[in-house]
Parts: structure tokens; C-alpha cells; sequence
């Protein structure tokens, strides 16, 4: 089965404008990159390997390749359009495969640091965590960001404004089973990978492959759009992509009904003032005889 035919059906059909979601998507500002490639430790490092995993259409893949060290680049992507677009841009030292977050065509200890970008609660599970911490050299880490609007943050989000609130909670009427990054869940593997003891967070068990607690940072930012960039902006959302006939119609009308609210900002030039931030989030592989040097208490075996 190909890689692309093996992704999930909603993530499929989601992602299947995928020239539209190059173009409305945004970017990843240059102080977030320097301060993930930092933690990660390869910030200055010329040549390190770094995979970005389930890359889509390469938006982190570009910030990368903007770069001054000359990373080895492989951009690896389960799903056929986007893969395309991403091919196309012809990016530096960057090499396309199709891969999943389970299944990624490299050797073992290749790789310096893997990084999904907007990606990593499609995949959030065991099966894909041993993968990643597979293809990991001993120092490398797991790094991973989401460019996240109010309207589609976490549930106890507190939007910056009131009309963003509304459009919060539009995002929420749609109670789909599928992961997303707002329901959080992402977090639980991390914890599933340690045994439920009191020295959980400051040793590492037998079955620990990355450190704890999380490591976390943010950015704000600001965006000005039209209304209407503005929905094709939400309309990049898989959930909200998928969407047809009466029910993409209703929930145009809702989305435009609150943009015509007399708290929303409209700046000199007719845009709409709209807010989020990057969350930023890494962890360190911890290699084997780190595991290993364990006694069966949970106690460091001195």
C-alpha cells in the first residue's frame, strides 16, 4: 500500500486543496525557527540531517532551507498532492520521500533532529514515537510547532477578542473524532511512554524515549487578511475543507456574520486584525544506556 493511500480518510480528503492550503497556510517566523533549531541543537551546525515529518506542502521545509547552515534536508510526506506541491518548489538541498510518521524510509541513528511542523497530533501514538526515536542519532530531539489562530486554539482558550471568541466556538460545534491539535491529546503519549511512578518525571523508565517534562515556548503574532482571505484561510482547516452543499453554506454565512460584529478591527486598508501564536515544543531522545542504567526500582543504578 502506498504511503499516501495508507493515511486516514479525513486527512485525505482534508488536505486535498493542497495549492489552496500552501497559499492561505502561514508561514513560521524566523525567531521560532532559531529558537526550535536551538533547543534542538542544531542551530549553527553546518550540515546536520534533519527531517521535517509529514511536511506537507513545506512551509517549515522552506525555513530551512532559507538557512545558512546547509542542512541535509528530507522532507517526508504520506500524501500525493501535497508531495507535489512541495516538489515543485524545487527547495535547496532537500530531498522528498513519501513516508509515514510510522513507516520513514531512513536508517537507524541518521538523522540529528526530526521536527513536524503543524503535523504531529495526526500521528501522536507509540508505533510513531519508537519511529521517530529510531532514526535519531544519540544527541538528536523532537521538535515540533503549530501555528495556532484563536479560532481553532484549545478548548479553555481565551481568545484576545470577543468576535475571535465567537469564531472559537464555531470551530468547537464541529465534534469530530479525528485528532486535532486543540483536543490536546497529542501530549498523552508522552506520558504513556513512562510507568506510573512518583519518579516518573525525573528518571528515566525502561520504556522512556524522550525527556521530561516537555519542553515549551511560544511566539504571538498578528495577521491581516480581508474577510474573504480570512475564510480561505479557515477553510484550510481539514475539518472545515471537507465541507459541502447546505452545511459549507451555514457555516460561511455564521463565519461572515461575525466578521460583521462592531468589535472586530479593521485596520486603514479594510483588513481584518486577527491573532494567534506559535506553540513550540521539544524533547530529547534519550539513548539506550541512558535506559539501560536503570535499576527495576526506577532508581538511578549507581
Amino acid at each position: 500500500m502506498a504511503p499516501s493511500e495508507a493515511i486516514s480518510e479525513p486527512a485525505q480528503s482534508g488536505f486535498a486543496k493542497s495549492a489552496a492550503y500552501d497559499q492561505h497556510r502561514p508561514a513560521y517566523t524566523s525567531t521560532v525557527v532559531e529558537v526550535l533549531l536551538k533547543n534542538l541543537g542544531v542551530s549553527g551546525k553546518n550540515g546536520a540531517v534533519i527531517v521535517d515529518l509529514a511536511a506537507g506542502t513545506g512551509k517549515f521545509t522552506e525555513a530551512l532551507a532559507a538557512r545558512d547552515e546547509d542542512f541535509e534536508i528530507i522532507a517526508v510526506e504520506p500524501h500525493g498532492d501535497m508531495r507535489r506541491v512541495l516538489d515543485d518548489k524545487k527547495l535547496p538541498n532537500v530531498t522528498v520521500k513519501a513516508g509515514k510518521a510510522d513507516s520513514i524510509p531512513l536508517d537507524d541513528g541518521s538523522v540529528d533532529a526530526v521536527i513536524c511542523a503543524q503535523s504531529f497530533h495526526w500521528f501522536a501514538n507509540m508505533a510513531s514515537l519508537h519511529e521517530i526515536r529510531r532514526i535519531l542519532q544519540a544527541h538528536g530531539g523532537l521538535g515540533m510547532c503549530w501555528n495556532v489562530d484563536d479560532y481553532n486554539a484549545a478548548r479553555e482558550h481565551k481568545a484576545k477578542t470577543d468576535w475571535e471568541a465567537k469564531m472559537h466556538e464555531l470551530t468547537w460545534t464541529f465534534g469530530d473524532e479525528q485528532p486535532r491539535y486543540r483536543h490536546m491529546k497529542w501530549r498523552d503519549v508522552f506520558e504513556k511512554q513512562v510507568k506510573s511512578t512518583p519518579m516518573k518525571l525525573l528518571t528515566a523508565g525502561e520504556d522512556q524515549l524522550f525527556s521530561l517534562p516537555l519542553a515549551e515556548d511560544e511566539e504571538k503574532f498578528e495577521v491581516r487578511l480581508s474577510k474573504e482571505k480570512l475564510w480561505e484561510r479557515y477553510n484550510t482547516l481539514s475539518h472545515i475543507a471537507v465541507l459541502d452543499g447546505e452545511k459549507r453554506e451555514r457555516t460561511y454565512n455564521t463565519f461572515m456574520d461575525i466578521l460583521s460584529g462592531t468589535d472586530v478591527e479593521i485596520d486603514e486598508n479594510g483588513n481584518v486584525v486577527a491573532h494567534g501564536r506559535t506553540h513550540i515544543v521539544w524533547a530529547m531522545k534519550i539513548p539506550a544506556e541512558g535506559r539501560a542504567g536503570l535499576a527495576a526500582d526506577g532508581e538511578p543504578d549507581l
